[in-house]
C-alpha cells in the first residue's frame, strides 16, 4: 500500500500484483477428465465456493475468461500437452 490507501492494479503485472495460489492437491493426471467433453483435463478451476471444474485445452480456452472473472483459482498445465 502506498499512502495508506488500498492498492489498485493498473493492469501491469509486477511483484505486488502477481499472486500464485498455493494448492495442496497433486498435479493433474490422466485420470482427470474434462467436465465438458471427457477428454484429458489440463486445467483445473477452483471456484471461490471450493468446487472444482476440469477442462481440456479446447474448453479451457473457451471458459477461462469467465472463470477468472468469477474469481476462480486456475491450475493450468497445458504446457505439458506436448511432452
Amino acid at each position: 500500500m502506498r499512502g495508506g490507501g488500498a492498492m489498485v492494479c493498473d493492469g501491469r503485472m509486477n511483484a505486488q500484483t502477481l499472486e500464485r495460489p498455493v494448492l495442496d492437491e497433486p498435479q493433474l493426471s490422466a485420470a482427470n477428465r474434462c467436465d465438458a467433453c471427457g477428454a484429458r483435463a489440463w486445467v483445473r478451476a477452483t471456484m471461490p465456493s471450493g468446487g472444482q471444474l476440469y477442462f481440456c485445452g479446447h474448453h479451457a480456452n473457451e471458459h477461462l475468461p469467465s472463470l477468472v472473472g468469477a474469481g476462480a483459482q486456475i491450475l493450468d498445465e497445458r504446457h505439458f500437452m506436448n511432452d
